[in-house]
């Protein structure tokens, strides 16, 4: 499989969690310039925001280990601007879910609300 089949398969597992645990998916892969949401949903009256890694079970480091302060901050940037563009006012949340798979089969999905938190901002 390629890098962007094995990432389809990921993202795809994830929007299924979402569903059945009752989120509406309002956009996937949203792009602003270079900075990209994975996924945007929305459950009890939050905005969602979604990061999905996706690795193969043998990988030798762990999925959540790449949501590192840079990819953090950029999905942060790019929340800010889909808030703005789209007037949301709901409150915002940033998730992450994890997706490890075995020759393309999926082996465990795990969902981690409230993943991280921006910074505050200097003024």
């Amino acid at each position: 499989m390629t890098k962007q089949e094995i990432g389809q398969l990921g993202e795809d597992a994830a929007v299924n969690l979402l569903i059945s645990k009752g989120y509406k998916i309002l956009n996937r892969n949203f792009r602003v310039g270079r900075l990209e949401i994975d996924i945007v949903a929305l459950k009890d009256n939050f905005l969602v925001f979604v990061e999905v890694k996706t690795r193969d079970e043998n990988f030798l480091y762990s999925p959540e280990s790449a949501v590192n302060r840079r990819k953090q901050s950029n999905i942060i940037n790019a929340a800010r601007f889909y808030i703005a563009r789209f007037k949301r006012t709901e409150e915002a949340r940033l998730d992450v879910i994890t997706v490890l798979h075995k020759n393309g089969v999926i082996t465990d999905v795990k969902h981690y609300e409230r993943a991280y938190f921006p910074r505050p901002r200097r003024f």
